[in-house]
Parts: structure tokens; C-alpha cells; sequence
């Protein structure tokens, strides 16, 4: 089953801080708002850092078996690298979103915002689908927007609104500051890879600098 060392490094434990800062920042808001609540602020970061495990035990998997770790620049993957067997770290995945489905279950009772339902089931099909499914969009260059999306500011958004009981304003720019700081580190992760993604079929949308001789401008 692999070590306890192995599966925190499947873990990427220096991705959490990622999942962390839009949960503190829609509960600034909901301090800001005196609507502050202990217990659902630690339900927001279970739900957070679960859905941040579980995806990158889900991208280790999927990408593991699509061949797309055979050769990497970065760390070794569990699953490509043979260390732990494929359906132990597809298994991990789902045990960690099943966490986050229950905690997200209690913050929505707690709450009352049962509209949340949906959006937590979309956090949880995206955390598959980024590498998992028959087209993940991850392989489409669609992965930074839908980090931003989800770990920018539907996390801001909604960690303010379970409190406060609606979505202040400000949650939105402190959203979207975290979202993009979110989809930058993704983009960084995936220029390292890029050469080799590329060979596993795998699209990085880029923009290229073309130089061009001063007669054609």
C-alpha cells in the first residue's frame, strides 16, 4: 500500500496553502460583517483541503495511467512512478472527496443554503474531470480557468456567504485575487511540464513572441 511518507507526497501538502487562502479570505469578510463562525470556518477548510488532496490524488492517478507521467521534470508521481499501486491512489481520490461531500452536507444544513448542493457537486466533478473522464479539460488548457473559478471564487464567495448568509461584495475581488494567484501556480507547474506534456497530448494555451524584422511592422 505504500508508505506513510509516499502518500504525503501524493498528498502535494505545498499545494494546501492554495486551497487555505479563499477560505481566510470569505472569512475576513464574515469578520468584517460580524458574522464569524468557528465551526463552519473549520467545516470550509475541510471541505477545501479535502477537495485539494483529493485532486491531486485523482491528477496523480488519471495521469498515471494516460501515460502522461512515464517521463517527468518534476517529482515522481505515485502512480506513474509504480511506487503505489493505480486503484489505491484512485481509491485515496474518492475517500478524500467523500470527505468533503460530508463536511460540505453539515456546513450546508448548518447554513441553510441548500442551493450550495449544486455548487459543491460541480467542485467535486471538476476535481475528477481535470485529468479523470474520456476528455478531461485539463488536456484542453482549460485547468487555470476552472482553478480560478473554483479555488478563487466559488471558495471566497461561498465561505462568506455560509456566515454571512449572502455574498458581500468585497468577497469578489478577494476571490478573484486568490483565484488568480491559484491559476498562476498552475500555469508555472505546467510550463515546467510542457515539453513532455505535449508528447502525452496534453495543451497548454500560450502566447509566443515572434520577432519580426522592422520592414514588416
Amino acid at each position: 500500500m505504500g508508505s506513510v511518507a509516499l502518500w504525503v507526497m501524493g498528498a502535494r501538502l505545498r499545494t494546501l496553502p492554495l486551497a487555505l487562502a479563499p477560505v481566510v479570505l470569505g472569512t475576513s469578510s464574515a469578520v468584517l460583517a460580524g458574522a464569524f463562525d468557528a465551526l463552519l470556518f473549520t467545516l470550509a477548510l475541510l471541505v477545501a483541503v479535502s477537495l485539494q488532496v483529493g485532486v491531486n490524488y485523482a491528477n496523480d492517478y488519471s495521469d498515471g495511467v494516460r501515460g502522461t507521467d512515464d517521463v517527468r521534470v518534476g517529482p515522481a508521481r505515485l502512480t506513474g512512478s509504480g511506487a503505489v499501486e493505480a486503484h489505491l491512489v484512485k481509491r485515496a481520490a474518492f475517500v478524500s472527496f467523500g470527505v468533503a461531500v460530508v463536511a460540505g452536507g453539515i456546513v450546508i444544513v448548518l447554513s441553510g443554503l441548500w442551493w450550495f448542493a449544486v455548487v459543491g457537486i460541480l467542485a467535486v466533478v471538476a476535481a475528477w474531470l481535470y485529468t479523470g473522464g474520456p476528455k478531461p479539460y485539463g488536456y484542453a488548457g482549460l485547468g487555470e480557468l476552472v482553478v480560478f473559478v473554483f479555488f478563487g471564487l466559488v471558495a471566497t464567495t461561498g465561505t462568506a456567504a455560509i456566515m454571512i448568509g449572502e455574498i458581500p461584495a468585497e468577497s469578489w475581488l478577494t476571490g478573484s485575487a486568490a483565484g488568480f494567484f491559484a491559476a498562476a501556480v498552475l500555469l508555472v507547474n505546467n510550463i515546467r511540464d510542457i515539453e513532455q506534456d505535449t508528447q502525452a497530448g496534453k495543451t497548454l494555451w500560450r502566447f509566443e513572441w515572434v520577432e519580426r524584422p522592422p520592414s514588416e511592422f
